[in-house]
């Protein structure tokens, strides 16, 4: 046990680092080769916070643990919304004034809808991953295309920007780019493992393993990038960061399985787990949204956001 326990501590210690190297790596590589910024912060800087989830899942596929890489990411797009905006939101009240994440939060609906038809009979099939991947391609093509021909500043965009490493040496940052390439495999296996033995020692099942310890785990870039986000008064990468992460989750991540390791999923994953995905993404939505001028997520948000999660995390081990 205590093995395992180390593994799993190692192996995410070193994922959260090797996600963050490589996504520095990446990002001053593609402003060296004189990419547009704006095109760097809504590809490389937004989608680098779902590099664990990505490599995680990737992982457990091949392994054959479709439940737990299926968990991983429902698991992580309700914790992302619950546990870590809940914790952001306790900071102070974050407003969000950014075109982009109003047109990001109902495609993060549309596509957690197009999932839950996917996963409906109990199974992910290669052609429904594939799907999945197309879509979020041609999501991402928008909205790049979107980013790089509007005439209006956007304030998610320009504080993704902001994030890139400048004056970096090109030889430095191919360096840490192939750091964090060797690492975030390696990393994700070792946490894999470590999960999976805890797992077994009390009788937990794949798809409870990556709803919980796996889905927590990975989820701790978000945190930090939220965090970040809100102390350096820049709200709108802050709540950006949550909603490109599901929605990356959502279409690129889950793809992994449906195309690695298509077959049967636990029928929880496709009732009790894709509900609360789909309640907590909808509260997001109605929150930003819908709460008129304001469009502020405020810390009594944050409190019911966190006993939310605590919640469902309790369920989870009871049920």
């Amino acid at each position: 046990m205590l093995f395992n326990i180390f593994l799993l501590v190692a192996g995410l210690g070193a994922l959260v680092w090797s996600a963050d190297k490589f996504v520095y790596g990446a990002a001053a590589f593609a402003r060296n080769l004189g990419l547009p910024p704006m095109l760097i912060g809504l590809t490389i800087v937004a989608m680098g916070s779902s590099a664990p989830e990505m490599f995680v899942a990737a992982t457990a596929s091949l392994e054959g643990m479709t439940d737990t890489a299926i968990g991983n990411v429902l698991g992580s797009n309700i914790a992302n919304i619950t546990l870590i905006l809940g914790i952001t939101a306790l900071l102070g009240a974050i407003s969000v004034s950014s075109q982009t994440l109003k047109r990001e939060i109902p495609m993060m609906l549309v596509a957690t809808l197009i999932v839950g038809y996917f996963l409906y009979d109990g199974f992910l099939t290669r052609v429904e991953g594939i799907s999945l991947l197309v879509l979020f391609i041609g999501l991402m093509g928008y909205l790049i295309w979107h980013g790089l021909h509007s005439k209006n500043r956007d304030a998610l965009a320009e504080e993704a920007a902001e994030e890139i490493p400048a004056d970096v040496p090109t030889a430095k940052a191919i360096f840490w780019l192939v750091v964090g390439m060797v690492l975030l495999p390696l990393s994700a296996d070792w946490m894999v493992q470590g999960a999976v033995g805890i797992a077994k020692a009390y009788h937990l099942s794949d798809l409870v393993i990556g709803l919980t310890i796996i889905a927590v785990g990975t989820s701790l870039p978000e945190l930090a990038a939220c965090v970040a986000g809100v102390l350096k008064k820049e709200d709108d990468l802050a709540i950006g960061n949550i909603v490109g992460s599901n929605l990356f989750n959502i279409l690129a991540v889950l793809a992994i399985p449906g195309i690695i390791a298509p077959g049967a999923v636990d029928a929880a994953a496709s009732t009790r787990d894709f509900y609360m995905v789909l309640a907590t993404s909808s509260a997001l939505a109605v929150l930003i949204l819908l709460s008129g001028r304001a469009k502020q997520l405020k810390p009594w948000h944050g409190v019911v956001l966190l006993i939310t999660f605590i919640a469902y995390q309790a369920l989870l081990f009871l049920s």
